[in-house]
C-alpha cells in the first residue's frame, strides 16, 4: 500500500526504539492511520511532525502499521496554550478511541480541522466542544434521537436505548423535555447561542452518550483540565 502526499493531522506520538516514534494520523481520505516515523526523535528530529498542524504525508507498507516516508507542512502553523491546548488534546483523544483504523471519514477530518481553527480564533470553548461532540456522533452513526420527546415530560438518557420517560428530575441523567428540544435546536443551528444552562445540559448529555464508546480508561485531557483549574 502506498499513500502519497495525503492531508493529515498528528493525533498522538509515542517513542519507539532509539530515535523513532509510533504515530497516529488523522488523514483526509484514509481515516485513522498508525505508522512508524523513523528518525524523528533526538538531535536531528523532524520539526515538520507537529500536532495541530496541517501536514502532507506519504506512507507505505502492509497491514495496519505503515511506515511514514515523507512529511511536510501544508499550511502555516499556530500554537495553542492553556485550556485551548487541553481542548485540542481532548479532540485527539476521543478521535483515537472512536475511529477504526483505515475507516475513511472525510467529514470528520473537516470537522476536526474547523474546530482546531476555531480554537485558535478564540471561539468560546464550551459551545465549541459540545458542537464537535454532537457532530462527531452524527458522522459516526451514533446520532441521538429526539423525535419522540414531548415538552411537558421528563426523560432519562440511556446510551443504548435513548431517551426514556421518567416521573421527575431525580437524577443527573434526567432532563426536562422542553430543555432537550431547545438544546437540539441550538446545536443544529448556532451552538454559540447556547445559554449557560444549555451548556451544562449539553455537557451532561454528551458525556452520557460518549461514555460507553470511550471506555473506562480516563482521558488525560480531562485530568489536565482539572489540574489547570485548581
Amino acid at each position: 500500500m502506498r499513500i502519497e502526499l495525503q492531508p493529515a493531522y498528528l493525533l498522538h506520538s509515542r517513542p519507539y526504539r532509539d530515535s523513532s516514534a509510533l504515530v497516529d494520523l488523522l488523514t483526509l481520505d484514509h481515516g485513522l492511520i498508525r505508522a512508524v516515523a523513523r528518525g524523528v526523535r533526538g538531535r536531528r528530529r523532524s520539526t515538520a511532525l507537529q500536532q495541530h498542524q496541517l501536514l502532507l504525508v506519504s506512507l507505505s507498507g502492509r497491514g495496519e502499521l505503515l511506515t511514514l516516508t515523507h512529511t511536510e507542512q501544508a499550511a502555516a502553523g499556530f500554537f495553542l496554550t492553556g485550556h485551548r491546548l487541553f481542548s485540542a488534546l481532548y479532540l485527539n483523544e476521543i478521535l483515537e478511541r472512536l475511529l477504526q483504523p483505515a475507516d475513511s471519514h472525510p467529514a470528520v477530518f473537516r470537522l476536526y480541522q474547523q474546530t482546531l481553527l476555531r480554537l485558535h480564533e478564540e471561539y468560546p470553548l464550551e459551545p465549541l466542544l459540545r458542537s464537535f461532540e454532537w457532530s462527531l456522533l452524527q458522522e459516526l452513526g451514533y446520532e441521538i434521537d429526539f423525535s419522540a420527546l414531548e415538552p411537558g415530560h421528563c426523560y432519562r438518557f440511556d446510551p443504548l436505548n435513548g431517551f426514556e420517560p421518567v416521573a421527575s428530575l431525580s437524577d443527573r441523567r434526567d432532563f426536562a423535555g422542553q430543555a432537550l428540544l431547545s438544546l437540539k435546536k441550538v446545536l443544529t443551528g448556532d451552538p454559540l447561542l447556547m445559554t449557560l444552562e444549555q451548556q451544562s445540559d449539553a455537557k451532561r448529555l454528551m458525556r452520557q452518550a460518549l461514555g460507553p464508546l470511550l471506555g473506562n480508561k480516563p482521558l488525560m485531557s480531562r485530568h489536565l483540565f482539572m489540574a489547570g483549574t485548581e
